[in-house]
């Protein structure tokens, strides 16, 4: 049995502008549909799968995945012909519109509709429509299913929430075998997700975008300040939910399409919003950490009550909101589980991935379910490609290198206080660099993370950076409630331990805490000798691991963009294959004793 599984909505953003051309630029990222990706699910388990942003260059394109789809077809020498369902994580089904106003009535008939969806497809392979391939799958469903079946749990508390799925912001399950059975719901009016989202447009940024830079602001506040104000704004209700009285502020459908309301309301709480690019202040923080503390206590309130209701000791997190690593990290803090899984792809691409693997269960009677590692799903490039695109560009110059002589002069590298760019093997899946396409630097530099923040990312410098940690060597720096496995994939915020927080000032944030990744030799052997090789020269394991682009920039995919965003940085060296790249005129400070060799 193949399936493809797709999500994103196609043009959303192109019909906002052209409905409501005179909205704030801000209020056009308020659509459903954006993170469009593509996932191949066999017998076998994920073969495959990728973003369409990594192809297209627009950061979190909700356009239908037809690279994507492309992509997981070439990468296992398949054909449409030799699949057997394409299946899309929303369904809103082709039911009337008269409860709809006259916007949402267009919206669906244009972008929503299944038979949508299932044209676009057509469109791009006919013999999907004579064959009668196509099914949509509900989106809270297809997020459950995206952790559920890749957890290795044979039973568990499945917690999904996000901005919103058709109508709901957050659905429970019970997970048992094969089967996700929905224990309660909260519609879209009480969404933590979009709570979350209006407060990233308070603060200056960008909504569905740059929620994590308000978990990364919140630790700098005073969560008690504005406690008591965000409590009339979100609590927890009485059946296990919550209730957000704040979305209610919007009484019309533009003050729905924009959370003008809302904004307002935050305003008579908290003040005037801070603008873009405008200086962030004592009480931005101290409303920032009342917004993490509220979604957290929202989040408690739920799992307690319904851990309690079915005694699960295992839970699978997915949707928008699982991406928050300081809640997650919280959550596996309280011990209320013994074991915790967070589907690497929380936010809408992962969608795509549990569409295909819902649809995989249901055809087949048992889903994919003996647990994922690494979710390397994505594009790999043979050495001669890398070679190729050396040879094309004259600004850059290289050297090779063995294996083993490889990690050993990256190691000395970053031990002199150079920025790597690492590029290895197949890209990962999911928003986070796993070490396949990251940028590597020393965490025990002081001046690290502002230098990356200011000169490489371009971004805010309050921004922490994640480490990454040999598997046998990570609970002697950082304190790890959960089995080690659990933070392969950099989702959940631990306490670095007191006596190492400053020697790794680089990737602690200002309350002691690291997003940390933990890697084992099977899962990625080339980092975890880097990671040896580095510790010694320095005694320390731990690498700062951040994500290989610009700022706004997708994560590179290939070997051409991969070049082309290290000229444009200030990233001293990028590694590729077995090469070390440095630019034309400065070479690659390399000897003979280091087993280089010119390319």
């Amino acid at each position: 049995m193949r399936v493809i599984g797709i999500s994103g909505m196609n043009k959303t953003v192109d019909f906002k502008r052209r409905e409501l051309p005179d909205l704030d630029s801000r209020s056009y990222r308020i659509v459903q549909g954006l993170d469009a990706a593509a996932a191949l699910v066999t017998d076998d388990g994920v073969v495959a799968a990728a973003a369409e942003e990594r192809f297209t260059g627009e950061k979190t394109t909700g356009d239908f995945p037809v690279n994507a789809i492309r992509y997981c077809l070439d990468a296992t020498g398949l054909t449409m012909a030799d699949i057997d369902l394409v299946a899309h994580s929303f369904d809103y089904g082709d039911a009337g519109n008269a409860h709809l106003n006259e916007y949402a009535a267009k919206l669906h008939r244009e972008i929503y509709a299944p038979r949508v969806v299932r044209a676009l497809l057509a469109e791009h392979w006919p013999e999907t429509q004579a064959r009668d391939m196509f099914t949509p799958i509900r989106h809270h469903l297809a997020h459950a299913a995206s952790s559920y079946h890749l957890s290795g749990f044979d039973d568990a508390l499945v917690l999904v929430a996000d901005g919103m799925g058709e109508a709901e912001s957050m659905t429970v399950f019970s997970g048992h075998n094969e089967t996700l059975k929905t224990l309660h719901t909260v519609p879209a009016l009480h969404s933590l997700g979009t709570l979350y989202g209006v407060v990233t447009l308070y603060l200056g940024f960008e909504f569905a975008m740059d929620e994590y830079k308000v978990m990364g602001l919140a630790p700098y506040g005073d969560p008690g300040v504005y406690g008591a104000e965000m409590r009339e704004l979100v609590r927890p209700a009485g059946n296990g939910g919550c209730v957000v009285p704040l979305l209610a502020e919007n009484r019309s459908a533009v003050e729905r399409e924009t959370h003008s309301g809302a904004l307002r309301a935050l305003a008579r709480s908290f003040g005037p919003p801070r603008g873009p690019g405008e200086p962030i202040e004592q009480h931005h923080m101290d409303v920032a950490a009342a917004a993490q503390s509220a979604l957290e206590g929202c989040l408690l309130h739920t799992l307690r009550h319904f851990q309690a209701a079915t005694g699960h000791r295992n839970l699978c997190l997915a949707g928008g909101v699982a991406l928050n690593c300081t809640a997650n990290g919280v959550i596996a803090r309280t011990g209320i589980f013994d074991d915790i899984f967070v589907q690497p792809a929380s936010g809408d691409d992962g969608s795509a991935l549990g569409a295909a693997l819902h649809a995989h269960a249901q055809a087949t009677g048992a889903g994919p379910s003996s647990g994922m590692f690494m979710p390397y799903w994505g594009p790999h490039y043979p050495e001669r490609e890398y070679e190729e695109a050396v040879a094309r560009e004259p600004a850059v110059v290289a050297q090779r290198y063995v294996h083993d002589d490889l990690v050993r002069r990256v190691a000395r590298s970053l031990a002199n206080g150079d920025i790597v760019a690492w590029m290895q093997g197949r890209m990962e899946f999911g928003p986070r660099a796993l070490g396949n396409r990251s940028i590597l630097a020393d965490p025990g530099d002081p001046d690290m993370r502002d230098r990356l923040n200011a000169v490489v990312k371009q971004r805010e410098g309050f921004r922490p950076f994640a480490p990454v940690v040999t598997e046998e060597d990570a609970d002697t720096y950082f304190e790890l409630p959960l089995p080690a496995k659990r933070y392969a994939h950099m989702l959940f915020v631990v306490r670095t331990r007191a006596e190492w927080r400053d020697r790794l000032p680089a990737v602690t944030h200002v309350d002691g805490t690291a997003r940390v990744q933990v890697i084992r030799r099977s899962d990625n052997e080339r980092l975890w000798l880097l990671l040896k090789a580095f510790s010694e020269i320095t005694g320390v394991p731990v690498l700062l691991n951040t994500s290989f682009n610009l700022r706004g920039q997708p994560v590179v995919r290939d070997p051409e963009t991969a070049l082309r965003t290290f000229l444009k940085s200030e990233i001293d060296y990028l590694v590729m294959g077995r090469d070390i790249i440095g630019r034309a005129g400065e070479g690659v400070r390399a000897t003979e004793a280091d087993g280089g060799v010119d390319a």
